[in-house]
């Protein structure tokens, strides 16, 4: 008869845990970024400017 407080010990648990840790910590540096980047868009607009947009040029 197995002992009752021997567990079964499967990584499932731990690394279910971690990949949610490191899915949090993704989202959250992709909204850093994004505010960021409206931020810098805002200060330019309340300074005044009217060439805010960044022009998008294809690569060479």
């Amino acid at each position: 008869m197995p002992d009752p407080d021997q567990h079964d010990h499967t990584p499932r648990g731990p690394l279910i845990g971690l990949a949610v840790i490191v899915a949090l910590f993704v989202v959250g540096l992709l909204l850093v970024h994004e505010l960021y980047q409206s931020g810098k868009l805002q200060d330019c607009l309340l300074s005044g400017r009217t060439n805010c947009a960044p022009i998008a040029t294809p690569p060479r």
